[in-house]
C-alpha cells in the first residue's frame, strides 16, 4: 500500500537524501560522474529545494511504502503555455522499480493537473534514459528533441507530452 503526500519545507532533507540515493544508480550508465555530482549539487541542494518549496515554484509529492519514503515527484505550471503543466521530477529508489511507484505518482499528478483545469502534461527525459519506455507505456509521446546547455554540460533530452 502506497501513501502519497504533498511535501513541505520539513521534507527538504528527505527529498535531498532520496535524490542522492537514486541519481547515482540511475544516471551512472549514461552520464559522467562529475556531471551527476554537479547536477545533484545544483538541483538538490538544501537551498535549492527550500527555495522551490517556499516560493511554490514546484509542487513536490512524496510516496511512502510502509511509512518509508521511497519516491518523489515535482510538477509545476508551464512557463509559457497556460494549458500545460510540467513534470519536473519523478524518481524512485531502484528497489521499487516495476512495483507501480512511478505509475502511482503520475496518476496523482494527472488528477491534480486536471483539477487545475489543464489538459497536457509535459516532461524532459534524457535520450538514453531507460525511463523513456516507462513514459511511453504511460501514454507520453515524443514531441521533439532538445539539447540544453547546463554549465559545461548539455542535457540531451526528449520533450514528451501526454494529453490528459
Amino acid at each position: 500500500m502506497y501513501t502519497i503526500k504533498e511535501a513541505t519545507l520539513a521534507d527538504v532533507e528527505t527529498i535531498r537524501q532520496l535524490a542522492h540515493e537514486i541519481w547515482w544508480p540511475t544516471y551512472s550508465p549514461i552520464l559522467e560522474a562529475d556531471q551527476i555530482g554537479f547536477m545533484l549539487a545544483d538541483r538538490y541542494s538544501t537551498e535549492t529545494l527550500t527555495n522551490q518549496l517556499a516560493n511554490n515554484e514546484q509542487t513536490f509529492l512524496l510516496l511512502y511504502a510502509d511509512e518509508k519514503p521511497v519516491a518523489f515527484a515535482a510538477y509545476s505550471p508551464h512557463e509559457s503555455d497556460p494549458q500545460v503543466y510540467r513534470l519536473q521530477k519523478l524518481y524512485s529508489l531502484p528497489s521499487t522499480k516495476g512495483k507501480g511507484v512511478g505509475k502511482a505518482l503520475l496518476h496523482e499528478i494527472y488528477d491534480r493537473v486536471r483539477a487545475a483545469g489543464k489538459s497536457v502534461l509535459e516532461l524532459n527525459v534524457h535520450r538514453q534514459n531507460p525511463a523513456r519506455s516507462f513514459y511511453e507505456k504511460m501514454g507520453f509521446v515524443i514531441a521533439y528533441e532538445i539539447d540544453i546547455p547546463f554549465d559545461k554540460y548539455f542535457l540531451n533530452d526528449y520533450v514528451m507530452r501526454k494529453d490528459l
